[in-house]
């Protein structure tokens, strides 16, 4: 594992930062930077570790797969990826999780995408994780996208704690009315909108994977010319 030291550490300051100035940091430095000068730091650092991961996944040795991926895995992981997409797409609109959204959506009842998970933003992260490991399953791609995958989910139970202390009685409804796993059943009930912002994004995703070096993803493994 020695040749995956750099990426394990780019990796941990990653998911490491976005914990700390989330939760325990964030009070303090909002205090001393004030809100808009602690965003700006957060991006700051987010954007910095993030890009040292995949500096550094880059230069990780890609060893072989640690499993045979066949059509059938690739279908699999094109259909989490979709399902990754529709909630992506739907997790924007009056979403309770979202910092500066007003604390009444979290007394609406479940809509659109939230009738699948609370947290479709999370969710859709952790599902395009998940199927990247399934197509690519070496140690380097575990350690990169496993990061975004505890990253997305820890987070999801951490952001849980911090808004039942902030909105209360509100958010203790809100969980009550919801969710936290992906009920698949659900899909089908979220709506136009949801579908179809989410079908351009996986199409227009999957197209573009030959600027990384991946031919073949998504339809274009079976409809690609």
């Amino acid at each position: 594992m020695i040749d995956y030291v750099a990426l394990m550490a780019a990796s941990l300051s990653f998911v490491g930062t976005h914990f700390l100035m989330s939760h325990p940091l964030r009070a303090p430095l909002v205090q001393r930077l004030g809100a808009n000068g602690f965003m700006l730091a957060y991006s700051a650092v987010s954007l910095v570790t993030f890009g040292w991961m995949i500096v550094e996944f880059g230069r990780a040795p890609k060893a072989d797969g640690f499993w045979g991926v066949g059509d059938g895995i690739w279908a699999a992981a094109s259909v989490l990826s979709l399902i990754a997409a529709v909630l992506l797409s739907g997790s924007f609109v009056r979403n309770p999780s979202l910092p500066g959204v007003p604390a009444a959506f979290a007394a609406q009842p479940p809509f659109g995408v939230f009738k699948v998970t609370r947290h479709p933003m999370m969710w859709g992260i952790a599902l395009w994780g998940f199927a990247h490991i399934l197509v690519a399953p070496r140690a380097d791609n575990f350690i990169f996208m496993g990061s975004l995958v505890f990253l997305a989910l820890a987070g999801s139970k951490a952001q849980e704690m911090k808004k039942r202390a902030q909105l209360g009685g509100q958010w203790a409804a809100w969980i009550r009315r919801t969710h936290f796993i992906v009920r698949p059943a659900a899909l089908l009930t979220v709506g136009f909108g949801p579908w179809v912002a989410g079908l351009l994004l996986w199409v227009v995703a999957t197209w573009a994977h030959p600027v990384w070096g991946v031919v073949g993803a998504g339809l274009f493994r079976w409809f690609g010319g």
